[in-house]
């Protein structure tokens, strides 16, 4: 029988556990996993609240049932950077409970890569970062199945450029954020979340090849074209990045400057801000232009926080 968990290697399963019955808890836990696909240990406890060590215990002994996997993927950080945080994703039994198609969902996420792993991850941080301050700020966070969209999740759609080539357009999420404004009437802005590892070019020779560029020009697109308001129901939106470093910060900003329109659409902040609240974080949005920035004018974007902007035009969604 499991005893002296503690002790038990990370990633193998003991082959007898004593038997246990779901509490209400364990069944926001996988709930949350399964929202946010992977989520660190850490990062579970800091969503659900309560004590750190008997929750690091539940999360043992959901994993040894079958109901959590950890990706094996991240056996390549502990032996680089030493002891991390695991990342949990659902196993068999919570893809059967949740009523999954398929439900094998633990062979899926335990034979997960590494570098969609770590994508992944990005993405979840950023969300569990947003809805922290959400919480502390008293916003409302809305997560693509609280949204009730007229279309299939996972959202993507297609939209034609000025010279007619078409680019397909996925999101790495989609939220909302609904808040009081001065009035004291209900506001709600739509984001799309775009998490950069750093991996892809910034900008390419064309645009049939994949380049962050070419996401930019998509969600220019999407604006310019009201794609978001006739096929998504969405009546404004923005697009945070969130990318690796301040180098980073600023190849993009570059790359946004290039843009003809819709510069005021696009926030920008590398990974240290997740580290900090969210609202009061610092994010910078390329200069705005008639037309493509010049030399003396590329990367000098202009700096705002998202808690002085609430209710203000710059959280309406309105490119500038």
């Amino acid at each position: 029988m499991l005893g002296g968990m503690s002790r038990l290697p990370r990633f193998k399963r003991v082959a007898k556990v004593a038997p246990i019955r779901l509490t209400e808890r364990d069944h926001k836990i996988i709930r949350l996993i399964h929202r946010h696909r992977f989520l660190r240990s850490h990062q579970i406890i800091a969503l659900i609240g309560g004590s750190a060590q008997p929750l690091s215990r539940r999360l043992q002994w959901l994993f040894h049932h079958g109901y959590l996997e950890r990706p094996r993927a991240q056996l390549q950080y502990y032996e680089r950077s030493g002891s991390q945080p695991i990342a949990y994703g659902l196993g068999n039994k919570s893809g059967s409970l949740l009523q999954l198609a398929p439900a094998s969902w633990g062979e899926k996420n335990r034979g997960v890569g590494r570098m969609y792993l770590a994508h992944a991850l990005l993405v979840s941080a950023v969300m569990v970062s947003l809805e922290l301050a959400c919480r502390q700020h008293g916003i409302r966070l809305l997560h693509e199945d609280e949204l009730n969209l007229p279309v299939e999740a996972p959202l993507h759609w297609r939209v034609k450029l000025r010279d007619g080539a078409k680019l397909g357009v996925i999101p790495d999420r989609v939220f909302a954020l609904e808040y009081a404004d001065q009035n004291g009437q209900m506001q709600r802005v739509y984001y799309f979340l775009e998490a950069d590892r750093g991996t892809m070019p910034v900008v390419r020779e064309k645009l049939t090849q994949t380049s962050f560029y070419r996401k930019l020009l998509a969600y220019e697109a999407t604006w310019g074209n009201k794609v978001h308001q006739r096929h998504l129901g969405i009546p404004r939106f923005r697009v945070l990045t969130v990318t690796t470093s301040a180098a980073r910060v600023k190849s993009l900003l570059h790359a946004c400057s290039r843009l003809q329109r819709g510069h005021g659409l696009f926030l920008f902040a590398d990974q240290s801000v997740l580290q900090k609240n969210l609202f009061t974080a610092v994010w910078q949005r390329g200069k705005t232009a008639a037309r493509p920035a010049s030399r003396a004018a590329l990367g000098k974007g202009k700096t705002f926080s998202w808690l002085q902007a609430t209710g203000s035009q710059l959280i309406t969604g309105r490119a500038a």
